[in-house]
């Protein structure tokens, strides 16, 4: 069960933490889901870990872009791809990022998936509540923060 306990900041991330949290994520969440949605770039390491916890095969991504490479945000995420409605519809999907933080990519995520006919249920490693611009907070998460962490998977890291 995931502590939900506040983490020091700043937190550099190993990938023992890492398996951890997946681990409590994993456990917290359940396996009534038919497919894994990892929201890039951030979410494809943990989506795949969690895939395997729960033994999920299918995992599909919707690559978005908020924060931008230079600094920043744009004024909503950017959608680059999303998959087809069909793939989607009727389905119980586990949508997965590495950190909620003002929560606007993941509310933009779960309104296309509901769109597309789906049941999406949140999921991220790290719930920022101090941060978060938006109504509601992810359905699942392992650890709350309030600054940076950095992931072991990102480049420079």
């Amino acid at each position: 069960m995931p502590h939900h306990g506040r983490v020091p900041d700043p937190l550099l991330l190993t990938w023992d933490a890492l398996d951890g949290l997946v681990a409590a994520l994993a456990d917290d969440v359940g396996r009534d889901y038919d497919l894994v949605l990892a929201i890039t770039r951030g979410g494809l390491v943990p989506a795949g870990m969690l895939a395997y916890r729960l033994d999920l095969r299918e995992i599909l991504v919707a690559g978005v872009e908020f924060y931008r490479s230079a600094g920043g945000t744009h004024p909503e995420p950017q959608v680059l791809h999303f998959p087809e409605a069909p793939l989607l519809a009727g389905r119980r999907v586990l949508v997965v990022d590495e950190v909620w933080e003002t929560g606007e990519t993941m509310t933009e995520v779960l309104a296309r998936v509901r769109a597309a006919g789906a049941t999406p249920v949140s999921a991220v490693l790290h719930y920022k509540p101090s941060r978060s611009r938006v109504a509601g907070r992810p359905d699942h998460f392992a650890a709350t923060v309030d600054g940076w962490v950095t992931y072991p998977y990102k480049a420079g890291g």
